[in-house]
């Protein structure tokens, strides 16, 4: 069942949301060659409790960590490790939540570590621009099938995928909540947005195949090709005012 918000509700998820744009900001900041992803994790858990807040993946469904930290071929969901270095030249996907006020922010931000291939260069680049290009189709009556096309003809023009098994999502009192939100799809097919709708819209663009394989851990999510991964994700509201992304 498609929560609709209230205006009420939609300024009371300002406060998740302000927190993942923050906590997102800060990892930005000091994520460097050297660290462990488990480190960097502890970083952001730290930083979302100053903020008042409460990392919502820590515990979700048994995950074991404040974020998910995927690293080059991880596509999402990795589970931060002591044993897992930040290199020079990789890319690296930091996925997190936040709960305050009665709901949940979700966002996500792939970073590069130092100087990265082109080909990495431009696949970060693209995997945000796809977030942008499909915010300029969304708005109240717009189908999920037109913003998932938008995303995934921007990634193929570019000679990149877009991730198929794994969606965005509709988020507020839960993290994920309906509907689903996917990367690809048929202009005017599905699910239609209504003013009130908050989703998260978050593009998982590949360098090779769109296809990918789930790890023995039950969690973690990697390329089938091996090729990189990005993934870019913001919590945007259907307002009547227009759209807003809240988690920028």
């Amino acid at each position: 069942m498609i929560s609709i918000k209230t205006r009420e509700e939609i300024n009371a998820m300002r406060e998740s949301s302000r927190v993942v744009k923050e906590t997102l900001e800060y990892i930005g900041s000091i994520i460097r060659a050297g660290m462990s992803t488990k480190e960097v994790d502890a970083k952001a858990h730290e930083f979302i409790l100053k903020c008042g807040a409460i990392p919502s993946c820590l515990g979700y469904c048994g995950y074991p960590a404040a974020t998910c930290i995927s690293v080059d071929d991880m596509v999402v969901h990795g589970i931060p490790s002591d044993d897992i270095i930040i290199k020079e030249g990789q890319i690296v996907s930091v996925d997190l939540c936040a709960y305050a006020n009665g709901f949940h922010g979700d966002g996500a931000r792939t970073f590069a570590i130092g100087q990265v291939s082109p080909e990495k260069e431009k696949l970060v680049k693209v995997t945000k621009e796809c977030f942008f290009e499909a915010l300029k189709v969304v708005g109240d009556g717009v189908s999920l099938g037109t913003i998932g096309n938008v995303i995934q003809r921007h990634a193929e023009a570019n000679g990149f995928s877009a991730v198929r098994k794994l969606v965005g999502h509709g988020i507020g009192r839960e993290m994920h909540e309906d509907p689903n939100v996917p990367n690809f799809g048929v202009r005017g097919t599905g699910i239609r947005l209504k003013t009130g709708m908050v989703i998260c819209i978050e593009p998982m663009i590949n360098a090779g195949t769109h296809q990918v394989d789930f790890l023995s851990d039950g969690w973690s999510v990697v390329t089938r090709d091996g090729k990189p991964s990005a993934h870019y994700e913001n919590t945007v509201a259907i307002t009547e005012d227009g759209v807003e992304i809240l988690t920028l």
